[in-house]
């Protein structure tokens, strides 16, 4: 699946525009950081996020080729969204955008909750 269109034919800019949206980043740590997960349980672990936002961005991703949307028969249906291969290519670019995050965070002095500091602090420990 091609990225989106950059008015600019940029293929960064493309790239971006696909994992810049709001909370695209945050879905798609916690897709790295815990693999396939239902939609109940992914917006459980994102936090403050709507039904309709969350189903928005999965679909952008989905769209991109980046996350998987996979229906299980069950009564009530479960629906589990994972990375793709080409989602799973993102995991290192995370991490280091996550272990810059933290460094910054700790020299401003800012807060960091533990949803976003876990899964990292998991991978190094």
């Amino acid at each position: 699946m091609p990225l989106p269109e950059s008015p600019k034919g940029c293929a960064i800019d493309s790239f971006l525009r696909l994992l810049s949206g709001p909370w695209t980043t945050y879905i798609l740590w916690v897709l790295r950081s815990n693999g396939p997960t239902r939609f109940g349980e992914l917006k459980r672990q994102v936090g403050g996020i709507s039904a309709k936002v969350l189903t928005e961005r999965l679909r952008v991703l989905e769209t991109g080729g980046v996350v998987f949307r996979r229906c299980e028969p069950t009564t009530p249906p479960q629906v589990i969204y994972g990375l793709t291969e080409r989602g799973k290519q993102l995991k290192t670019l995370l991490d280091q955008m996550s272990k810059l995050a933290l460094r910054w965070c700790a020299e401003d002095g800012q807060m960091i909750t533990e949803v976003c500091r876990a899964p990292f602090e998991k991978k190094q420990g």
